[in-house]
């Protein structure tokens, strides 16, 4: 089965303060965007760097195609999830960052704020994503097309999506 990583950055959701709300989204999102049947891998981490690499290498280690983040990409001092990412990628991929700000700046003139970005950990694609359920879906909409292309160059499994609802591009040969 194939497997995606879900991670929530929260100190306060890791600490139980409140649910994480952010995470389930994401996994409703994949819900509806796949026809592959997959597991979900889910953690909830306090905004800690040194525990969410270790949390995105263990995901990668694991054989986790994808390994989705939500929250700490903002400027606070506690947003340190693209740093994390950023450690533990072999390349990183700015055009995810690039069209989740587009995407986001049509709703919020604050979108230029976040740090979202992505990168590839071995045979993971590695996709931060922003902390509100809102935001997380607007943001995926607009790159989830582009992900099952970026597993497969990466040598990951081949995922399907569910056309009615997400519409994967995958060159002609």
């Amino acid at each position: 089965m194939i497997k995606i990583g879900i991670i929530t950055a929260s100190d306060r959701a890791s600490a139980g303060i409140y649910e994480d709300i952010s995470g389930k989204a994401i996994i409703a999102a994949l819900d509806e965007y796949l026809v592959t049947p997959y597991e979900a891998v889910y953690r909830v981490l306090p905004d800690d760097q040194s525990t969410l690499e270790a949390t995105m290498r263990e995901l990668a280690t694991m054989k986790c195609a994808l390994i989705v983040t939500t929250g700490g990409t903002g400027p606070a001092p506690r947003d340190v999830t693209p740093e994390a990412t950023e450690k533990v990628c072999q390349k990183m991929l700015p055009g995810f960052g690039e069209l989740m700000r587009q995407v986001s700046l049509q709703y919020v003139p604050t979108a230029i704020l976040s740090r979202q970005t992505a990168g590839i950990c071995d045979q993971s694609l590695i996709i931060n994503l922003p902390g509100k359920p809102k935001s997380i879906r607007e943001c995926l909409d607009a790159v989830f097309p582009a992900v099952p292309y970026c597993i497969d160059l990466i040598g990951g499994p081949y995922l399907e999506c569910n056309e009615a609802n997400m519409k994967a591009f995958r060159p002609k040969s």
